[in-house]
């Protein structure tokens, strides 16, 4: 047993159990919120490093070998991805500190938040697809409960809208696990893609790959089915927005990167260049044309979550070195681009109250600071020079041109400039313009939490500035994260040969 693929896990989930025992006391349920975003961190640093020394790290539970017992498994991309939820966990929990209501905290928010990380990190490390979805429940039953927090009217509508697309979701992926067990008698992942690689039947292997592609495809706000989300991420408080934004798509992503990388691909003509790939590109278009037609912060931010997961799609379904490379790269670096736009519109909040565009003004003169930290985030997603989402973009659409896919990079680059105009409406309208006669007055620098909502903020624009100057070395771990996705006999023999 690995200690290093197990305590990921245990951080959240203690930490959940701990701020659920200490419900009456606020101060206490609030340190121990940070202190295990701080220590989920270092143990997703912790992961990279040993993973990327010692190559996939497999643990089995009570001693049972795969494929017969639970078995979690750390890879690069898994690495990755339990890393950058340790990032986005701390920033949330320290920006929670400022911005979370008493009603809120009193209500759960704490148990909740942690115990949806655990269901993150779990999604991430699990080798078993019943156990994945067994993780995305507990993810979804911990969400849910966060974004009804409060009880407003508006958020009650965007949870109906979330909570029925992802049970439908839910639905799709038990009757496909099911239908998958029933033929290949194993539901762990290494098995499953030793036994459909010898398979007698493909055409009802690939009937199975569409039921995941589409349970898959809601949680990742994919086309068509992604209107929950635009109707549900801009209703909670903006802490919870910014880790839904951040991260509960991204695990759905996450799970189609798995499962049509290792155990789907006996037919990539039809499941990754024709069905992948078109919902890639519907996926891109349709969100970035709901982006341009919106006028409110937090509704452009969240069909621009829509917009950027078809980038990641499009990686995938070209299923190149340099696509999957560039499709990693792109869910890291979004991650922290999309939690921290988030945030940076709460406090675009404190100062006018309003996330209306037509509320807002007059930030640039009197919150020069946020000006700035709101350009790097807002630049680095419309993908300029240099930051993160310039090489994101550019990998993902060189892959595009050196496969010969001209429409998919014709209409990528139509969406990048249709990210930087919704960038820019932004801009002019909140920070350019003057502040509207009958908007709330600026609060100036009267806000005695102002630091603690500038501090992740802060950290976050920092990560973006460093993943985009040391390209190299990040566009470097992709690549290894896509030659170990497109060597799926390293994982196998890591789970089937190698599990202790």
């Amino acid at each position: 047993m690995k200690a290093e693929v197990i305590i990921p896990i245990l951080i959240p989930m203690l930490a959940g159990a701990l701020t659920l025992i200490c419900w009456r006391w606020r101060l206490v349920q609030r340190w121990i919120s940070v202190f295990s975003g701080a220590g989920l961190l270092l143990a997703g640093l912790h992961l990279l490093l040993q993973v990327q020394e010692k190559g996939i790290l497999v643990s089995t539970m009570g001693a049972w070998p795969a494929p017969y017992g639970i078995t979690l498994v750390a890879d690069l991309l898994s690495a990755i991805m339990v890393l950058v939820a340790g990032v986005i966990g701390l920033a949330v929990a320290v920006y929670s500190l400022a911005t979370m209501s008493r009603n809120h905290e009193a209500f759960g928010y704490y148990p909740l938040l942690h115990l949806m990380l655990c269901g993150v990190v779990g999604a991430f490390l699990t080798g078993d697809i019943f156990n994945l979805y067994v993780w995305f429940e507990i993810m979804l039953v911990a969400s849910f409960g966060l974004l009804i927090l409060g009880g407003e009217r508006s958020q009650m509508e965007g949870a109906l809208k979330y909570v029925t697309l992802n049970l439908i979701s839910s639905a799709l992926f038990l009757t496909a696990v099911g239908l998958l067990y029933g033929y290949a008698g194993t539901l762990n992942m290494a098995d499953l893609a030793v036994r459909l690689a010898n398979g007698s039947q493909p055409g009802l292997v690939t009937v199975i790959a569409m039921l995941f592609l589409v349970a898959f495809g809601i949680k990742a706000a994919a086309f068509p089915l992604f209107f929950w989300l635009p109707a549900s991420y801009h209703t909670p408080p903006v802490a919870i927005s910014a880790v839904f934004a951040g991260l509960l798509t991204k695990v759905g992503v996450y799970a189609l990167y798995r499962v049509f990388s290792l155990i789907f691909v006996q037919d990539l003509d039809f499941t990754h260049h024709t069905v992948l790939m078109w919902m890639g590109i519907f996926t891109m278009l349709t969100g970035v044309l709901g982006a341009a037609a919106q006028f409110e912060v937090r509704r452009i931010l969240s069909f621009h979550i829509v917009s950027q997961i078809g980038y990641m799609l499009v990686g995938l379904a070209l299923f190149t070195p340099l696509a999957i490379a560039g499709g990693v790269f792109y869910i890291f670096h979004h991650i922290i681009v999309k939690t921290n736009l988030f945030l940076i519109s709460g406090v675009m909040y404190r100062y006018h109250g309003s996330y209306d565009l037509a509320r807002l003004g007059g930030l640039y003169r009197s919150a020069p600071w946020l000006a700035l930290l709101f350009l790097i985030p807002a630049m680095s997603l419309a993908g300029l020079p240099p930051l993160s989402g310039f090489f994101a973009k550019y990998t993902v659409i060189k892959a595009g041109v050196l496969a010969e896919s001209w429409f998919m990079v014709a209409i990528a680059l139509v969406v990048g400039l249709l990210t930087l105009y919704s960038m820019i409406k932004i801009w002019a309208e909140a920070f350019w313009k003057p502040l509207p006669e009958d908007a709330k007055p600026l609060r100036g620098g009267g806000d005695p939490h102002r630091y603690l909502l500038y501090l992740p903020v802060v950290g976050l624009a920092l990560i973006t500035l460093v993943i985009g100057f040391g390209a190299e070395w990040f566009v470097q771990l992709a690549m290894d994260t896509a030659a170990q996705l497109l060597s799926p006999e390293l994982y196998i023999e890591a789970v089937l040969g190698g599990s202790q």
